[in-house]
C-alpha cells in the first residue's frame, strides 16, 4: 500500500509560479511509474496527464505545460515536486499526485488527495 500526500497548492496570478510536493509512504525509487495529473472545473470525469515518469527515468510532459512546467524528485525525502512556473488560467485545477507499485507482478495504481491549484486573471 502506498500512500500519497499532496501540498503546496494556492491562489496565484497569472504569469506566477508555484510549487507543489507529493510525500510518498514508500521509496520513491521502488515506483514503477510516478506522475501528476489534474483535473479542470467542469471536467470530473477526465484527468489530464501534467508529468509522468516511467521507467527509464525519463519524464514525459503534456503539450500544454512543456517548457513551463518542470517535475523532480528527492530519493532521500521520499517526495517528488512539480515547479509550475507562468502560470495561465487554463492551468486551473485540482492537481494529483500518482503512482505506480509493482508487486509480485501486480500493477497497483494510487492516487493522493488532490490539491487545488486556481490562477486568476
Amino acid at each position: 500500500q502506498v500512500q500519497l500526500v499532496e501540498s503546496g497548492g494556492g491562489l496565484v496570478q497569472v504569469g506566477g509560479s508555484l510549487g507543489l510536493s507529493c510525500a510518498a509512504s514508500v521509496g520513491i525509487s521502488r515506483l514503477k511509474v510516478m506522475g501528476w495529473y489534474r483535473q479542470a472545473p467542469g471536467k470530473e470525469q477526465e484527468r489530464q496527464v501534467v508529468a509522468v515518469i516511467l521507467g527509464d527515468g525519463i519524464v514525459r510532459y503534456g503539450d500544454s505545460v512543456k517548457g513551463r512546467f518542470t517535475m523532480s524528485g528527492d530519493n532521500a525525502k521520499n517526495t517528488m515536486y512539480l515547479q509550475m512556473n507562468n502560470l495561465k488560467p487554463e492551468d486551473t485545477a485540482v492537481y494529483y499526485c500518482y503512482a505506480v507499485q509493482n508487486t509480485a507482478g501486480r500493477n497497483d495504481e494510487y492516487w493522493g488527495q488532490g490539491t487545488q491549484v486556481t490562477v486568476s486573471s
